[in-house]
């Protein structure tokens, strides 16, 4: 496999927050996600697939199940399958955070 610059991946939007899948497998998935101003995610959560959240740059604030924290660059959580995760930029500078999950997270059916 061919490897990626995660920089390459690094984009924000006024609107919404930007996802970028870095690399997905069968048995693993794991996406960038850019937030900035107060954008947030969730809560969002798969009955079978841990995850491992990674702060690349800035600061969230984080939601996993009852547990709330912040949480700054370089610092990483696991969420366990089935636990809830709500994410929000927690500063007045964008956010970059890794997500990681195995196995892949299963799709959700538009609703």
């Amino acid at each position: 496999m061919k490897p990626r610059d995660i920089r390459d991946l690094v984009h924000f939007s006024e609107d919404e927050p930007r996802h970028e899948t870095l690399f997905e497998s069968e048995h693993l998935w794991s996406e960038v996600i850019c937030l900035q101003g107060a954008q947030g995610l969730g809560p969002m959560s798969d009955p079978a697939s841990d995850a491992i959240l990674l702060v690349i740059s800035g600061e969230v604030s984080t939601q996993i199940g009852k547990s709330r924290s912040r949480m700054k660059q370089w610092d990483a959580v696991p969420i366990l399958a089935g636990e809830e995760l709500t994410l929000k930029n927690a500063s007045e500078d964008p956010a970059v955070v890794l997500l990681v999950a195995a196995p892949p997270p299963t799709p959700t059916e538009p609703g």
